[in-house]
């Protein structure tokens, strides 16, 4: 399969891999018949979807089922007047049904616009309307369908409501019922161009409404790099990706690059988070590939790992967060596998990774992605030098990476704030070191400037969560008449230490703690411990807010 889409699969080092990986672009290219459509033609009986629940119910699904059902979804869209350009929401956690819709969206051409089974109806009036969805298609959960209810009379796009499982009241359509009265699928005469929008997320940044992120129909060759040369996969890989299918996560580590490489994709589909229920899916149905964010990774650790037999496991990766040593360290002495780390955005597909060539420094994001121009630019517009923090940016004036998005959609000046004369700002900070890693240190607004120093936040973060007290943090500029700006902490403690009979012997022990695992200018000289941390709905911490209280206190 790959051989179709890179001029060459097969690399003997990472600068093998720089120099040479390059996408073969076809013309009018669609993921769901140039790639899954094609694997059910050559190999029909080839697994593409292992499922199971927290019910305990498992289903395998090949290629050809794949295809089968996602004719068949189409069909049934169509019928409900879905067509080219269409948008539609799709909130099904991690229903197998997902996949068959996302496909059927690309087969006819529409707009698949994944999104969280979180949304109140205030966040879906502002979706429906800004995108003029068509049609929403949930999970029969009680609360999800009562929030798109509440939403319709302020929503006048909305044609269509489809019910995965159970629920078939007014004016809901039942998808199963759907599928079964459904005619025969045919191809529409002409689905896409490359440059049509295929896929729409909404992301939620730290201030503002979310922005609207459009990609096209090359957005799935750009996960080549993260199936294939990051995930490391092969045809007879099983990799679990904990995502759900409301976040952009989803098709990094569910879909795409997964099946260019000819991998099985494995989905756990729960309600509530357990480690201990991961660890028994990765020992009970032999996981070969593991990815998740750090956090995840922290909370396995907590377990007794000695009790699962993790033997199956080949490889790791983790994006989202700088890596804890410590939780590197630990998964290495159990497993003998090294935590590779990545880095990218709803914006862009992988764009820095550490790759199978080389040796992991945890904390560090690793190297360029060859198939993105990236370079780090200092506030005065040069290539930052080696130790200098810079702004990731990505060159697109020579060559527009195939992974990169769209635009901000019915946003074209937004758009052009952050891409604009040949380059794409991603607003995030960090620095090189002499053999070539990248480190991240934050967004460029939360950057703290302290006594000439430049403090990343992501830096004393990943130093705070060192400390058994730490549960979630996160660090703020403080106004110093003398500094400039000081180092604050907001903490939640764990559970062990909330009732600390002596909050201020906490906080010094705390502040000892970062001067000793970073450097000791870095330690937050103001450290409040709260319950909660402000989140955006995708779980962002909101720094602005923090600091807007700080300033309104003072």
């Amino acid at each position: 399969m790959l051989e179709r889409f890179l001029e060459q699969t097969e690399f003997s080092s990472l600068e093998d891999f720089r120099q040479h990986f390059k996408i073969k672009v076809p013309t009018c290219f669609n993921f769901a018949y140039d790639v899954v459509d094609a694997w059910a033609e050559e190999a029909p009986r080839k697994t593409a979807l292992c499922w199971t629940n927290d019910q305990g119910m498992y289903r395998t699904y090949t290629f050809a089922d794949i295809k089968q059902y996602s004719d068949r979804t189409a069909a049934f869209f169509m019928q409900q007047g879905i067509e080219k350009g269409d948008r539609v929401m799709l909130m099904l956690k991690r229903r197998v049904e997902f996949w068959f819709c996302l496909i059927a969206l690309h087969k006819i051409g529409a707009i698949a616009i994944p999104a969280t089974h979180l949304l109140t109806p205030k966040d879906l009036i502002y979706r429906n309307n800004s995108a003029e969805i068509k049609m929403i298609v949930s999970a029969d959960d009680p609360e999800m369908i009562d929030h798109v209810n509440a939403s319709l009379h302020d929503s006048p796009s909305v044609r269509k409501l489809v019910a995965v499982g159970t629920y078939n009241a007014r004016p809901w359509i039942n998808f199963s019922e759907g599928l079964a009265k459904a005619p025969a699928f045919k191809r529409p005469e002409h689905v896409n161009d490359n440059e049509d929008i295929s896929l729409l997320y909404f992301t939620s940044g730290s201030t503002g409404q979310p922005k609207m992120v459009a990609h096209n129909f090359l957005y799935p060759l750009g996960h080549i790099v993260t199936g294939k040369y990051w995930h490391n996969l092969d045809e007879k890989s099983l990799h679990l990706t904990v995502a759900d299918t409301g976040w952009g996560k989803a098709v990094w580590g569910k879909l795409y690059g997964q099946w260019f490489a000819g991998a099985r994709v494995f989905v756990y589909d729960h309600e509530k988070f357990h480690a201990a229920d991961i660890l028994n899916m990765i020992q009970k149905y032999h996981i070969t590939s593991f990815c998740a964010p750090p956090t995840i990774y922290r909370f396995m650790i907590r377990e007794d790992l000695s009790k699962y037999d993790l033997s199956s496991l080949k490889y790791c990766t983790t994006a989202g967060e700088a890596l804890n040593p410590t939780v590197f360290d630990t998964l290495y002495k159990v497993t003998g596998l090294k935590i590779m780390e990545g880095f990218g955005q709803t914006e862009t597909t992988l764009t820095i990774a550490t790759f199978p060539w080389m040796e992991p420094k945890p904390g560090s994001m690793g190297v360029p992605n060859p198939a993105y121009d990236i370079d780090l630019l200092t506030p005065d517009g040069r290539s930052a030098e080696d130790g200098e923090h810079g702004e990731i940016i990505i060159h697109t004036d020579r060559n527009r990476p195939v992974g990169l998005f769209q635009s901000y959609f019915r946003n074209e000046e937004l758009t052009k704030t952050v891409h604009c004369n040949g380059i794409y700002h991603t607003g995030d900070v960090a620095w090189r070191d002499q053999d070539g890693y990248l480190w991240f240190v934050g967004r460029t607004d939360d950057v703290i400037k302290s006594s000439g120093y430049r403090i990343g936040p992501f830096e004393v973060e990943s130093a705070l969560m060192t400390h058994p007290a730490v549960v979630e943090c996160a660090i703020t500029g403080v106004p110093d008449p003398i500094r400039g700006q000081i180092v604050k902490a907001t903490i939640v403690l764990s559970k062990e230490y909330r009732d600390h009979p002596d909050k201020e012997a906490l906080i010094k022990e705390i502040q000892q703690h970062v001067k000793k695992v970073a450097a000791p200018y870095k330690y937050p000289r103001v450290i409040e411990f709260v319950d909660e941390l402000p989140k955006t709905i995708s779980g962002k911490i909101k720094r602005h807010e923090i600091r807007e209280k700080d300033v309104n206190a003072s």
